[in-house]
């Protein structure tokens, strides 16, 4: 089980893991060595995250999301495999983290008496200044 949060965990057996070869530079090594990783992991399918987060999740996997509800993240960053490996269970790990957290439900407010009154003295005041403007001085016709 991998740690996500302290009441949330991700299955291993859930996580697909494949190796590709790196787009890029690399030499010698880059046509020789699978380097890169291609994570999958089947959002829908999951059996260890809760309805909700899972919903979220989608919603914040993006162009990672397959039509099937299966995310998958390339990771080639690094030249090694094992660091590769662990970037992109790093990157999984942190977009599950974020879709674990529930967002807060905005509760809609009045504004206050006070409020209201320095709008509308500023908006008068502004009102004032502009009537100034539109008026002709005397004496000149």
């Amino acid at each position: 089980m991998i740690p996500v949060t302290p009441r949330l965990w991700l299955d291993e057996n859930e996580i697909e893991e494949s190796f590709v070869r790196a787009s890029g530079p690399g030499g010698q090594n880059v046509n020789k060595v699978s380097s890169a990783v291609r994570l999958r992991f089947d959002v829908r399918g999951s059996q260890t995250l809760p309805a909700a987060v899972k919903a979220r999740l989608e919603r914040i996997a993006g162009r990672r999301l397959t039509n099937e509800g299966v995310i998958v993240i390339v990771a080639q960053r690094y030249r090694t495999q094992e660091r590769n490996r662990e970037d992109a269970l790093e990157r999984l790990v942190e977009m599950v983290r974020e879709a674990a957290v529930a967002p807060v439900v905005r509760r809609p407010t009045r504004p206050t008496l006070g409020s209201k009154m320095r709008r509308l003295e500023g908006k008068a005041r502004r009102s004032g200044v502009k009537a100034l403007r539109r008026e002709r001085p005397a004496g000149e016709d």
